[in-house]
């Protein structure tokens, strides 16, 4: 039975496209209202978006932030879920390091961004490498996290089975701590998302990022800087959703069974 405060389908669809269209209409009466010559109407903006995909520079541009990302949300990945496994299963090894990772985590990417440039140059590299720092720490944090929460009994009940270290870590903890796991990921994919657009502004010639910043000093068009503005928020929706769709599939939230 339906529970009464659960929404129906219709309805999940319904009041966000609801929003939207009030946000919209808020949006283009209030430049005809206010008559700016500089902030773009809704109309503006599909134009220029329209321009945009004539000119086969936008596709390649949505491709070039998403690859930086891949690459280095890819990279924290493969570096941050081990790390994280070894802090958490190992709390003397976490003592020692973790004052060092505590210092470096709360440094901002982009305070990065003229070490990237010296290692790294104007380019690609620079660019996932800010995406990679974005990223590592959340992931290794939230892998740490959930690995220290895994009951002690799970431990107990595969060396009972006669399973090695690694495979306790690799069949038992590391599948009960993966919720907590998928969530750290999905945080960091958001910080990827958002550094990468900054790094374009400053450290590449292409990408969403990019785009925005040009668009701005090649003849003042507002209409694509709101365009590109837009597609940044909607492409982060889209990586946010599927994130949480993966969430939800039964096969890795069986660590939640323990807390239920």
């Amino acid at each position: 039975m339906k529970a009464f405060n659960q929404p129906g389908r219709w309805e999940k669809f319904f009041w966000p496209l609801l929003a939207a269209t009030l946000l919209l209409s808020l949006w283009h009466y209030s430049v005809l209202w206010t008559a700016t010559q500089v902030f773009p109407s809704p109309l503006s903006v599909e134009k220029g978006l329209a321009e945009l995909l004539r000119e086969h520079v936008l596709w390649s541009d949505i491709a070039d932030s998403l690859r930086r990302v891949a690459l280095g949300f890819g990279t924290a990945a493969a570096l941050g879920i081990p790390l994280g496994l070894m802090l958490g299963w190992y709390p003397s090894a976490n003592q020692v390091l973790n004052p060092v990772l505590q210092i470096l985590r709360p440094i901002s990417p982009i305070a990065w961004v003229p070490i990237a440039i010296v290692l790294f140059g104007v380019g690609d590299h620079a660019a996932v490498f800010l995406v990679f720092l974005g990223a590592f720490f959340p992931i290794m944090v939230a892998c740490t996290g959930g690995v220290s929460t895994v009951p002690s009994i799970f431990r107990r009940a595969g060396r009972n089975f006669g399973l090695s270290t690694a495979q306790i870590l690799a069949r038992v903890v590391f599948p009960a701590a993966l919720p907590q796991i998928l969530v750290g990921l999905r945080m960091a994919l958001g910080i990827s998302w958002l550094v990468v657009v900054a790094a374009e502004m400053i450290a590449v010639d292409s990408g969403l990022g990019y785009l925005v910043i040009d668009s701005r000093n090649s003849g003042k068009r507002y209409d694509l800087v709101v365009a590109a503005m837009l597609l940044i928020g909607l492409i982060g929706l889209a990586l946010d959703i599927g994130f949480r769709r993966l969430e939800r599939i039964k096969s890795v939230r069986w660590g939640f069974d323990h807390e239920s």
